[in-house]
């Protein structure tokens, strides 16, 4: 579960009372820190709290301050985890140093419904805000959905969501040099897993627990049923007979979205796959559970299924493009390692990550990608 997801139930309880709150966002990071721009943390007037800003050093000093530092509106506040630094540190942590906006339901109310928005329908989106002077706070959005004015503001917006990363910027704002920080957030990831066995069961549960919306389609009704899926977002009985033409109406992935097809019958895993060859895109992942031998013959089989040509040349470029065997080698045995080691690959494919182990990663480059600890 992320923490958009753990703060978006307490927000709406405060909204529906109207009770006040802080919201706590991480806005630059100086040198080693557990969360990277972007993580945010809700704090509750009755002392409840929702997200995390760090490895569980900083988040009690900033529940205990955020009141009266935002009793006058927006700051941003320096945090330091390094153990040297000042006379209170807040504990040795990862050493390093992260700035925190710390706002009000005046201000944080907008960016927290724009959230929700882009959580649900799946889409990214990019918040452009205001760091420093009288508009502290202000803020403008793009996205598929929030694309409006043509302010300074906006532009950087946009520019975020154009070039898919978070952008840290002083640009001219009211005849004024400011500081804006403008906070890329990617579509949540979707995941869907064509087959409900035993086997999907642990696939779910730790693609849910990343936060994914994850669908489970099986043509077998007495398998794909909520009782036995509970914690997926959609499941789905499927027409396998009446696949492809009937896809759309039965499943709609969208092109940021991760399959595996993993039926273990070979009718159903070519008509599906066969139905995932007919989209318009190309999905960020598309895996195959079983050797490579049966995969390129369910290729044929989809491909004749569609009226394709399929040589042996054309199913060696699919089969470039697709992930066949699914999952990275790490000694799976049982169904809960082969999730973790198909959802491991997934997660690379969806940030283009190296995979490498962190040591190697440092040794190489001289810093870390993604999270460090």
């Amino acid at each position: 579960m992320t923490d958009l997801e753990r703060i978006l139930p307490l927000w709406r309880e405060m909204e529906a009372t109207g009770a006040d709150y802080v919201l706590a966002t991480i806005v630059a990071v100086e040198g080693s820190s557990y969360r990277k721009p972007g993580a945010r943390m809700l704090i509750a007037q009755d002392g409840r709290r929702a997200g995390t800003v760090s490895g569980g050093c900083l988040e009690a000093e900033v529940a205990q301050r955020a009141w009266w530092l935002t009793s006058n509106g927006p700051v941003v506040e320096r945090y330091s985890t390094v153990a040297d630094d000042g006379d209170m540190p807040y504990g040795s942590g990862c050493g390093g140093v992260v700035y925190i906006l710390l706002e009000r339901r005046a201000t944080a109310h907008a960016l927290l419904t724009a959230l929700e928005a882009a959580f649900h329908a799946r889409t990214p989106l990019a918040i452009a805000t205001i760091l420093d002077g009288k508009h502290i706070g202000r803020r403008a959005f793009a996205g598929p959905t929030a694309d409006l004015g043509d302010s300074p503001l906006h532009a950087l917006a946009r520019l975020a969501i154009e070039q898919c990363k978070t952008i840290e910027s002083t640009i001219p704002f009211e005849e004024a040099p400011t500081r804006v920080f403008a906070d890329y957030r990617p579509a949540r990831p979707g995941l869907w897993i064509f087959g409900a066995g035993d086997d999907a069961k642990p696939l779910l549960n730790l693609a849910r627990e990343l936060g994914w919306f994850v669908a489970v389609a099986d043509g077998r009704a007495h398998l794909a049923t909520r009782e036995r899926f509970s914690a997926a977002d959609e499941v789905r009985v499927l027409p396998i007979a009446a696949l492809p033409a009937a896809a759309p109406q039965h499943f709609q992935p969208h092109p940021t979205d991760a399959a595996i097809v993993m039926t273990h019958s070979f009718e159903q895993d070519s008509r599906v796959l066969a139905s995932l060859l007919a989209l318009d895109f190309p999905l960020t992942y598309l895996g195959i559970l079983g050797p490579q031998r049966r995969t390129r013959e369910l290729l044929a089989e989809a491909a004749g299924i569609l009226q394709r040509p399929h040589s042996d040349e054309q199913i060696d470029a699919w089969l470039e493009q697709f992930h066949a065997p699914t999952g990275l080698d790490i000694g799976a045995e049982t169904p809960a390692t082969v999730a973790l080691s198909i959802l491991a690959e997934v997660q690379q494919a969806i940030t283009g990550a190296t995979a490498l182990p962190l040591r190697q990663v440092r040794r190489y480059t001289g810093h870390l990608t993604g999270a460090t600890r």
